[in-house]
Protein backbone atom coordinates (compact mmCIF):
# COMPACT_ATOMS: atom_id res chain seq x y z
CA UNK A 1 0.00 0.00 0.00
CA UNK A 2 2.83 2.39 0.84
CA UNK A 3 4.35 1.92 -2.60
CA UNK A 4 1.01 2.50 -4.31
CA UNK A 5 0.35 5.73 -2.43
CA UNK A 6 3.86 6.96 -3.10
CA UNK A 7 3.42 6.37 -6.81
CA UNK A 8 0.14 8.20 -6.81
CA UNK A 9 1.61 11.12 -4.89
CA UNK A 10 4.53 11.33 -7.29
CA UNK A 11 2.17 11.34 -10.26
CA UNK A 12 0.07 14.05 -8.66
CA UNK A 13 3.18 16.11 -8.03
CA UNK A 14 4.19 15.84 -11.66
CA UNK A 15 0.73 16.85 -12.86
CA UNK A 16 0.70 19.74 -10.42
CA UNK A 17 4.05 20.93 -11.73
CA UNK A 18 2.82 20.77 -15.31
CA UNK A 19 -0.32 22.71 -14.40
CA UNK A 20 1.75 25.44 -12.73
CA UNK A 21 4.03 25.66 -15.74
CA UNK A 22 1.01 26.00 -18.03
CA UNK A 23 -0.49 28.73 -15.87
CA UNK A 24 2.80 30.61 -15.83
CA UNK A 25 2.97 30.48 -19.62
CA UNK A 26 -0.53 31.92 -19.83
CA UNK A 27 0.21 34.82 -17.48
CA UNK A 28 0.16 38.45 -18.56
CA UNK A 29 3.74 38.39 -19.81
CA UNK A 30 3.46 34.97 -21.38
CA UNK A 31 0.27 35.57 -23.35
CA UNK A 32 2.01 37.31 -26.25
CA UNK A 33 4.84 34.81 -26.17
CA UNK A 34 2.35 31.95 -26.41
CA UNK A 35 0.56 33.63 -29.33
CA UNK A 36 3.83 34.24 -31.16
CA UNK A 37 4.93 30.66 -30.62
CA UNK A 38 1.64 29.32 -31.96
CA UNK A 39 1.21 32.05 -34.59
CA UNK A 40 2.21 32.54 -38.19
CA UNK A 41 5.10 34.54 -39.59
CA UNK A 42 4.64 35.86 -43.13
CA UNK A 43 7.42 37.24 -45.30
CA UNK A 44 6.25 39.59 -48.03
CA UNK A 45 8.55 40.75 -50.84
CA UNK A 46 7.41 44.25 -51.82
CA UNK A 47 8.40 47.03 -54.20
CA UNK A 48 10.46 49.74 -52.50
CA UNK A 49 7.82 52.39 -53.22
CA UNK A 50 5.58 50.58 -50.73
CA UNK A 51 8.05 50.95 -47.85
CA UNK A 52 6.19 53.59 -45.87
CA UNK A 53 2.61 52.57 -46.53
CA UNK A 54 3.24 48.89 -45.85
CA UNK A 55 4.67 49.73 -42.43
CA UNK A 56 1.23 51.11 -41.59
CA UNK A 57 -0.65 48.36 -43.42
CA UNK A 58 1.39 45.62 -41.76
CA UNK A 59 0.68 46.98 -38.28
CA UNK A 60 -3.04 47.19 -39.09
CA UNK A 61 -3.07 43.62 -40.40
CA UNK A 62 -1.31 42.26 -37.32
CA UNK A 63 -3.80 44.05 -35.09
CA UNK A 64 -6.72 42.52 -36.98
CA UNK A 65 -5.06 39.07 -37.05
CA UNK A 66 -3.57 38.35 -33.61
CA UNK A 67 -0.82 35.75 -33.74
CA UNK A 68 0.25 36.68 -37.28
CA UNK A 69 3.47 38.63 -37.80
CA UNK A 70 4.19 40.20 -41.18
CA UNK A 71 7.78 40.96 -42.19
CA UNK A 72 8.47 42.94 -45.36
CA UNK A 73 11.52 42.81 -47.59
CA UNK A 74 11.68 45.87 -49.86
CA UNK A 75 13.65 46.23 -53.10
CA UNK A 76 13.24 47.14 -56.74
CA UNK A 77 10.73 44.83 -58.43
CA UNK A 78 13.43 43.37 -60.67
CA UNK A 79 15.46 42.46 -57.57
CA UNK A 80 12.42 40.83 -56.00
CA UNK A 81 11.87 38.79 -59.15
CA UNK A 82 15.47 37.59 -58.96
CA UNK A 83 14.97 36.59 -55.33
CA UNK A 84 11.88 34.57 -56.22
CA UNK A 85 13.79 32.90 -59.05
CA UNK A 86 16.56 31.96 -56.63
CA UNK A 87 14.08 30.37 -54.24
CA UNK A 88 14.19 32.97 -51.48
CA UNK A 89 11.87 31.87 -48.63
CA UNK A 90 8.81 34.12 -48.78
CA UNK A 91 5.03 33.93 -48.80
CA UNK A 92 3.77 36.75 -51.00
CA UNK A 93 4.97 39.25 -53.59
CA UNK A 94 3.87 42.78 -54.50
CA UNK A 95 5.54 44.46 -57.49
CA UNK A 96 5.25 47.94 -58.98
CA UNK A 97 4.29 46.67 -62.41
CA UNK A 98 2.32 43.86 -64.00
CA UNK A 99 5.15 43.00 -66.38
CA UNK A 100 7.43 41.75 -63.61
CA UNK A 101 4.61 39.82 -61.95
CA UNK A 102 3.53 38.24 -65.26
CA UNK A 103 7.08 36.98 -65.73
CA UNK A 104 6.73 35.02 -62.49
CA UNK A 105 3.45 33.29 -63.35
CA UNK A 106 4.96 29.85 -62.75
CA UNK A 107 5.92 30.86 -59.20
CA UNK A 108 2.83 32.73 -58.04
CA UNK A 109 -0.88 32.41 -57.51
CA UNK A 110 -3.28 34.57 -59.49
CA UNK A 111 -2.28 38.22 -58.96
CA UNK A 112 -4.67 41.06 -58.15
CA UNK A 113 -3.89 44.75 -58.66
CA UNK A 114 -4.18 46.47 -55.27
CA UNK A 115 -3.19 50.05 -56.15
CA UNK A 116 -2.01 52.42 -58.85
CA UNK A 117 0.46 55.30 -58.90
CA UNK A 118 1.78 58.09 -61.11
CA UNK A 119 5.14 59.76 -61.61
CA UNK A 120 6.30 63.23 -60.57
CA UNK A 121 9.56 65.12 -60.87
CA UNK A 122 11.30 65.25 -57.50
CA UNK A 123 13.49 68.32 -56.95
CA UNK A 124 15.43 69.73 -54.04
CA UNK A 125 13.40 71.46 -51.36
CA UNK A 126 12.11 74.74 -52.72
CA UNK A 127 12.84 73.62 -56.30
CA UNK A 128 16.04 75.71 -56.51
CA UNK A 129 16.52 75.04 -60.23
CA UNK A 130 12.95 76.19 -61.00
CA UNK A 131 12.08 73.02 -62.89
CA UNK A 132 8.60 73.34 -64.36
CA UNK A 133 8.11 70.20 -66.41
CA UNK A 134 9.59 67.30 -68.32
CA UNK A 135 11.23 69.43 -71.01
CA UNK A 136 13.43 71.09 -68.39
CA UNK A 137 15.05 67.73 -67.64
CA UNK A 138 16.83 67.86 -71.00
CA UNK A 139 18.94 70.82 -69.82
CA UNK A 140 22.54 69.52 -69.81
CA UNK A 141 23.36 71.82 -66.89
CA UNK A 142 20.99 69.84 -64.67
CA UNK A 143 22.00 66.73 -62.76
CA UNK A 144 19.12 64.36 -63.42
CA UNK A 145 18.93 60.90 -61.90
CA UNK A 146 16.66 58.12 -63.19
CA UNK A 147 16.01 54.52 -62.24
CA UNK A 148 17.59 51.88 -64.46
CA UNK A 149 15.43 50.70 -67.41
CA UNK A 150 14.87 47.28 -65.84
CA UNK A 151 13.29 48.92 -62.77
CA UNK A 152 9.56 49.61 -63.22
CA UNK A 153 9.82 53.33 -62.41
CA UNK A 154 12.80 53.56 -64.77
CA UNK A 155 10.78 51.92 -67.53
CA UNK A 156 7.82 54.22 -66.87
CA UNK A 157 10.15 57.22 -66.92
CA UNK A 158 11.72 56.14 -70.18
CA UNK A 159 8.25 55.67 -71.64
CA UNK A 160 7.02 59.17 -70.80
CA UNK A 161 10.24 60.88 -71.89
CA UNK A 162 10.27 59.01 -75.20
CA UNK A 163 6.61 59.80 -75.82
CA UNK A 164 7.42 63.51 -75.49
CA UNK A 165 10.62 63.28 -77.55
CA UNK A 166 12.71 64.46 -74.61
CA UNK A 167 16.35 63.34 -74.51
CA UNK A 168 17.67 63.18 -70.95
CA UNK A 169 21.25 62.23 -70.09
CA UNK A 170 21.06 61.01 -66.47
CA UNK A 171 24.10 61.30 -64.25
CA UNK A 172 23.21 57.87 -62.84
CA UNK A 173 20.65 55.09 -63.17
CA UNK A 174 19.58 53.67 -59.83
CA UNK A 175 18.33 50.20 -58.77
CA UNK A 176 15.11 51.45 -57.14
CA UNK A 177 12.85 54.47 -56.85
CA UNK A 178 14.04 55.01 -53.28
CA UNK A 179 17.61 55.24 -54.51
CA UNK A 180 16.56 57.95 -56.98
CA UNK A 181 14.74 59.82 -54.23
CA UNK A 182 17.75 59.56 -51.93
CA UNK A 183 20.02 61.17 -54.53
CA UNK A 184 17.67 64.16 -54.73
CA UNK A 185 17.25 64.36 -50.95
CA UNK A 186 21.02 64.43 -50.44
CA UNK A 187 21.54 67.09 -53.11
CA UNK A 188 23.49 64.72 -55.32
CA UNK A 189 20.96 65.32 -58.09
CA UNK A 190 18.86 68.32 -59.08
CA UNK A 191 15.90 66.22 -60.14
CA UNK A 192 14.66 62.68 -60.59
CA UNK A 193 11.55 60.84 -61.72
CA UNK A 194 9.84 59.09 -58.82
CA UNK A 195 6.35 57.99 -57.86
CA UNK A 196 4.02 60.60 -56.45
CA UNK A 197 3.78 58.67 -53.18
CA UNK A 198 7.55 58.60 -52.69
CA UNK A 199 7.79 62.37 -53.09
CA UNK A 200 4.90 62.79 -50.66
CA UNK A 201 6.65 60.59 -48.08
CA UNK A 202 9.68 62.91 -48.25
CA UNK A 203 7.77 66.19 -48.52
CA UNK A 204 9.97 67.80 -45.87
CA UNK A 205 13.07 67.17 -48.00
CA UNK A 206 11.96 67.41 -51.63
CA UNK A 207 9.43 69.21 -53.79
CA UNK A 208 7.26 67.48 -56.37
CA UNK A 209 6.55 68.89 -59.82
CA UNK A 210 3.40 67.33 -61.26
CA UNK A 211 3.43 65.74 -64.69
CA UNK A 212 0.17 66.25 -66.65
CA UNK A 213 -1.91 63.11 -67.03
CA UNK A 214 -1.58 63.25 -70.83
CA UNK A 215 2.21 62.99 -70.46
CA UNK A 216 2.25 60.59 -67.52
CA UNK A 217 2.22 56.83 -67.01
CA UNK A 218 0.11 54.74 -64.66
CA UNK A 219 1.92 52.22 -62.48
CA UNK A 220 -0.08 49.19 -61.37
CA UNK A 221 0.79 47.18 -58.23
CA UNK A 222 -0.21 43.50 -58.40
CA UNK A 223 -0.03 41.25 -55.33
CA UNK A 224 0.13 37.45 -55.34
CA UNK A 225 0.94 34.51 -53.13
CA UNK A 226 4.08 32.51 -53.80
CA UNK A 227 3.62 28.83 -54.55
CA UNK A 228 6.67 28.03 -52.44
CA UNK A 229 5.04 29.51 -49.31
CA UNK A 230 4.86 27.26 -46.27
CA UNK A 231 1.89 29.32 -45.06
CA UNK A 232 -0.33 29.18 -48.13
CA UNK A 233 -3.59 29.91 -46.33
CA UNK A 234 -2.21 32.82 -44.31
CA UNK A 235 -0.45 34.23 -47.40
CA UNK A 236 -3.71 34.10 -49.37
CA UNK A 237 -5.52 35.83 -46.50
CA UNK A 238 -3.00 38.68 -46.47
CA UNK A 239 -3.12 39.17 -50.25
CA UNK A 240 -6.94 39.21 -50.12
CA UNK A 241 -6.87 41.69 -47.23
CA UNK A 242 -4.94 44.20 -49.37
CA UNK A 243 -8.13 44.70 -51.41
CA UNK A 244 -10.38 45.28 -48.38
CA UNK A 245 -11.74 48.74 -47.53
CA UNK A 246 -9.38 48.97 -44.54
CA UNK A 247 -6.25 48.31 -46.60
CA UNK A 248 -7.45 50.45 -49.50
CA UNK A 249 -8.03 53.34 -47.11
CA UNK A 250 -4.44 53.09 -45.88
CA UNK A 251 -3.10 52.99 -49.43
CA UNK A 252 -5.18 55.95 -50.55
CA UNK A 253 -4.27 57.99 -47.49
CA UNK A 254 -0.65 57.55 -48.62
CA UNK A 255 -1.50 58.90 -52.08
CA UNK A 256 -1.97 55.68 -54.01
CA UNK A 257 -4.84 55.51 -56.48
CA UNK A 258 -7.61 52.93 -56.49
CA UNK A 259 -6.90 49.78 -58.55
Amino acid sequence: MFLTLTGRRAGAAVLSGLALATLAACGSDGEDEGSAAAGTELTVLAASSLTDVFATAGAAYEKEHPGTKVTFSFAGSQELAAQVGQGAPADALVTADTRTMDGLAADTGKPAVIAKNRLVIATGEGNPEKIGGLTDLADPALKVVLAAPEVPVGRYGEQILDSQGIDVKPVSQEPSVRAVLSKVELGEADAGLVYRTDAAAAADKVDAVDIPDAQNAIASYPAATLKSSRNAGAAAAFVSWLSTPRAQGILQDAGFQTP
